[in-house]
């Protein structure tokens, strides 16, 4: 990889982290009740959002949907195989609770988002209607209709699930 390549890969990762540090920020100032201050972090976001796809389409990362959907399924497969796995284990030695439990939702709502992409990668041309929803607290993502209860977190109820477009 040539060092232009490298940059823009470290560029990508960097601008990516930085739209979704802004929302978070984003978030906290909205509940602080600061919305100006809420609002110049959303636009900042939307423009690091530009940045980072400027890289990724500069570096060649997206592709037709079936080869994106296949990336997409093996980069959720390696985070629940591979990534999460280690990461709660090196949480539980060093009695880090809120990082395991962080690790653990995410670890268990990756293999769900890797069966996801496996059934569109299936169902690709089909083209069936689905909604998604998005537990608010762990992240879980269902399909057509929210639980009664979160089954990964049990925190959320059916009516705090996030409905997706």
């Amino acid at each position: 990889m040539s060092k232009s390549e490298n940059n823009l890969s470290e560029a990508f990762a960097g601008e990516s982290q930085a739209n979704r540090k802004y929302l978070a920020f984003a978030k906290k100032a909205d509940e602080e009740g600061f919305k100006q201050v809420a609002k110049l972090f959303r636009a900042a976001a939307q423009a690091e959002t530009i940045h980072a796809h400027n890289h990724l389409r500069t570096l060649n990362g997206i592709n037709a949907t079936k080869e994106n959907l296949q990336e997409a399924v093996s980069g959720e497969t390696h985070e629940f195989k591979n990534m999460y796995p280690q990461m709660i284990e090196e949480a539980k030695e060093e009695g880090n609770k809120e990082a395991l439990l962080s690790f653990a939702y995410a670890n268990q709502v990756e293999k769900v988002h890797a069966d996801l992409y496996t059934k569109a990668l299936e169902n690709l041309g089909k083209e069936e209607e689905v909604t998604y929803y998005v537990c608010p607290v762990c992240g879980h993502t269902v399909e057509n209709c929210a639980p009664d209860n979160c089954p990964i977190c049990n925190r959320a109820k059916a009516s705090e699930f996030i409905k997706t477009d």
